[in-house]
């Protein structure tokens, strides 16, 4: 299995976690609260399972890049960030408990780290969110990990082309007619939703690309 450390991004974003976990531990975090270093190892790990193609650390840059950039509109921009390195963090695609297990991880590592509970629940909820992508309205934190999580769909034909491909890749083990009906549900599901971006910033910038590159896919695999 390739280590962490040999994917380009990881020191930045061990980096980056130590830093988050640290501003999400306050003023009240224990002395002794454990380094969170191999934490992040761990869950880098878990990124590079062998069977990603796509919900890989390549994918967990892309939302955290994407977190900051959406900052400004969540009321705990830190339990975001910690929502995620956790919401794919286990991942198995012939699973369907990846979100609830994945919250479950981060229910158990973040009190371990010494954030509070309030903080860790609010990842904890996040994480489960991604399930639907369709916070409630005046979700603010489940709003800007959504659109995050969602703003691959309004990539170039050609990034957005090696996207619906790597899903592929992680579905292999589909038949074809059966992942074209899966596919098709999923891709119809997020269409029917009234808003694929639920920030102010999301949806002047992705909403009708995105709209357009779903609909696409959808006539590719229905036509």
């Amino acid at each position: 299995m390739t280590a962490p450390s040999e994917h380009p991004s990881g020191p930045a974003l061990r980096a980056r976690w130590q830093e988050t976990v640290g501003r999400a531990r306050g003023a009240a975090a224990p002395e002794d609260a454990p380094d969170p270093r191999p934490y992040a190892d761990d869950l880098l790990r878990r990124w590079s399972e062998p069977q990603r193609r796509y919900h890989t650390v390549d994918h967990l840059v892309a939302v955290l890049d994407r977190v900051d950039e959406l900052a400004a509109h969540a009321g705990d921009a830190d339990a975001v960030r910690l929502a995620a390195w956790f919401h794919d963090a286990v991942y198995r695609p012939d699973r369907s408990e990846n979100e609830e297990r994945s919250a479950h991880l981060a229910e158990r590592a973040l009190p371990e780290l010494g954030v509070g509970a309030a903080r860790t629940a609010e990842v904890a909820r996040l994480v489960r969110l991604t399930v639907g992508h369709n916070p409630a309205a005046g979700d603010r934190d489940g709003e800007v990990l959504s659109d995050a999580d969602l703003a691959v769909l309004a990539g170039s034909p050609e990034e957005y082309a090696a996207y619906a491909a790597a899903i592929r890749e992680e579905y292999g083990f589909v038949p074809d007619e059966a992942f074209r009906e899966g596919r098709s549900a999923v891709l119809r599901q997020l269409l029917e939703l009234p808003r694929l971006f639920r920030t102010p910033l999301g949806y002047d910038r992705w909403e009708a690309v995105a709209r357009r590159n779903v609909t696409t896919e959808l006539g590719l695999l229905t036509g």
